[in-house]
């Protein structure tokens, strides 16, 4: 049966007789039709003429394996081909023969489960010794017997209901699996009803009001195929693209899974004073707590709750008095400025309760283990937007923790990592950061602007923020960060960071920027990128000229 209205009777008919289709399968089984092209008639009846109704069903089913498929083909099991291939007549037969008339896989199968199942006995035969190099061997034959008049094969029986898609008896079922000639598997099939519109032929359904039936009248009384809403429509070609940052924000994170780092949540926007600066042994004086450098939140102003595990009050300490070696700032800790709530300006805030973290358990359970963390996320700085800085943007951040890390360690650390993304001119300058000591800023080398730009901060954790974290003494925490869009825009070769970011950016860029490869250059799709907006410039500014002359002219 081939034509879909022929089988879209058939369907109708059947189910105007019986009141439904127990089983698509068996339906589609019974009546030699695919059952794929099946569904397509069922589904066309159901969703664009409502005559149907379908429920989804699962059943078990068994399905042969290659070994089940041989079996049905050669109407017989190994062992009963072996059983046949021995004279009836009680004479012995060569197992070596044996082999030749079945083949070596049958005969390897069938004569274990023969002489299992007692159908075939086994002798063996010396002849004279042979001489196989310098060594005497001896020559033994391996006869083969009938023990049995007859025998039934019960396996393929099996084998055959099921391919015939009989159900078969628990027992039965096992033998299979046991043997590995066929396999349990979930199959899907429908139960078809009567829907509302049922009817034993399809009426035609309009699809569109066409002027004709605006003239006539006959739009009242049609019946229009309704919209479908799932339909995946045309691809738009605009859709779907990465935005380069996004790209090389990819690229980033598999070089620090690669390189063996364990990934931060750093999915909380907000952070406390505390956890931003006060567990960094910023003090509370300091210019970067200042509204003029970070956002403060208006609602909810102040956190909830501080740790009140005694992490609060070492903290405290190492700023008013000092401890553990240090002097401290020696002032009045204030612990509601700690309390006020703000946009998180770094993702070290994050690093912070890490180590917090890893400093609980050094406490708990006397070990230390060797750490590597990174997190890329969003941070916020109240800063005068330019072309090289935004109020808001990505930072990448790397923390390891271990023993016996100096500068050095650090320097080719940064020298891997930056290797591995494409930046391989670097500098560095000494740098003072509140949490770090020594500290360095790191600079890379911008192609287009061929200048040096700063594209990262870095050091050492100082000992007054990890000892009241319950840290070891003798560990060190190499930490740096850097912001995602210089690096992006040094790999795109993009002068001004607002046309990588913001709403002013041409959404064309990031249809025909190139999948980002931080280990190489993409020149000729970026040439052309670029040389297309170079001519629109040019097209604009002949315009504004043109403008001007206009003006000009009228003036005259």
């Amino acid at each position: 049966m081939s034509q879909t209205s022929d089988l879209e009777s058939l369907v109708l008919q059947s189910v105007n007789k019986d009141g439904s289709i127990s089983n698509s399968r068996e339906f589609a089984s019974q009546n030699g039709v695919d059952h794929e092209k099946l569904v397509g008639v069922l589904n066309s009846l159901k969703l664009g003429a409502g005559m149907l109704e379908l429920e989804n069903k699962t059943e078990s089913v068994f399905k042969l394996s290659k070994e089940g498929e041989k079996i049905l083909s050669d109407k017989a099991t190994p062992e009963v081909l072996v059983f046949n291939a021995i004279p009836s007549n009680g004479e012995r037969i060569e197992q070596s023969k044996v082999k030749d008339i079945v083949g070596a896989d049958v005969e390897k199968i069938g004569m274990g489960n023969a002489v299992k199942n007692k159908w075939i006995g086994t002798e063996k035969k010396e002849g004279e010794p042979i001489m196989v190099g310098d060594k005497v061997k001896k020559n033994i034959t391996v006869l083969l017997y009938r023990q049995a008049e007859s025998v039934t094969d019960a396996v393929y029986d099996i084998i055959n209901n099921v391919s015939q898609g009989k159900q078969i008896p628990a027992d039965a079922a096992k033998t299979l699996k046991t043997r590995k000639l066929a396999g349990e598997e979930q199959v899907k099939y429908f139960v078809v009803t009567k829907g509302p519109n049922f009817a034993l032929e399809r009426k035609q359904m309009q699809t569109d009001i066409t002027s004709e039936m605006l003239a006539n009248g006959s739009w009242k009384t049609d019946e229009f195929k309704p919209y479908n809403f799932q339909a995946l429509g045309r691809r738009n070609e605009w859709n779907g693209y990465l935005h380069p940052l996004l790209k090389a924000r990819s690229e980033f994170r598999k070089v620090f899974l690669e390189m063996g780092f364990s990934e931060m949540r750093t999915n909380q926007f907000a952070a406390s004073s505390f956890w931003n600066f006060d567990s960094l042994f910023t003090p509370q004086q300091h210019p970067v707590r200042d509204a003029h450098d970070t956002f403060f939140l208006r609602n909810p102003a102040t956190a909830h709750s501080l740790p009140t595990d005694g992490y609060l009050e070492e903290v405290k300490k190492v700023h008013a008095e000092g401890s553990h070696g240090s002097l401290g700032y020696r002032y009045d800790w204030n612990v509601e400025e700690a309390k006020k709530n703000i946009l998180r300006t770094h993702t070290t805030a994050v690093s912070a309760k890490i180590l917090r973290d890893v400093g609980i358990e050094y406490q708990k359970t006397g070990k230390f283990t060797p750490k590597k963390y990174f997190s890329i996320d969003r941070v916020f700085r109240n800063e005068v937007p330019d072309a090289t800085h935004l109020c808001e943007f990505h930072q990448i951040e790397g923390m390891v923790i271990d023993r016996g890390l100096s500068l050095g360690d650090m320097i080719g650390l940064f020298s891997t990592f930056f290797e591995r993304i494409g930046i391989t001119e670097l500098k560095y300058k000494p740098a003072f950061n509140p949490y770090t000591e020594p500290s360095m800023e790191i600079f890379g080398k911008h192609p287009q602007l061929n200048s040096w730009i700063e594209i990262g901060n870095s050091g050492m954790f100082r000992p007054e923020m990890l000892l009241p974290m319950g840290l070891p003494q003798d560990v060190v925490v190499l930490a740096w960060g850097l912001s995602l869009e210089r690096p992006t825009m040094i790999k795109y070769k993009i002068n001004n960071i607002r046309e990588l970011v913001g709403h002013n950016v041409d959404i064309e860029m990031t249809r025909l920027y190139p999948m980002c490869r931080l280990d190489r250059e993409d020149h000729h799709v970026l040439s052309d990128y670029r040389r297309k907006q170079e001519d629109k410039r040019e097209e604009e500014r002949r315009k504004r000229e043109d403008k001007k002359l206009g003006k000009k002219l009228i003036v005259k």
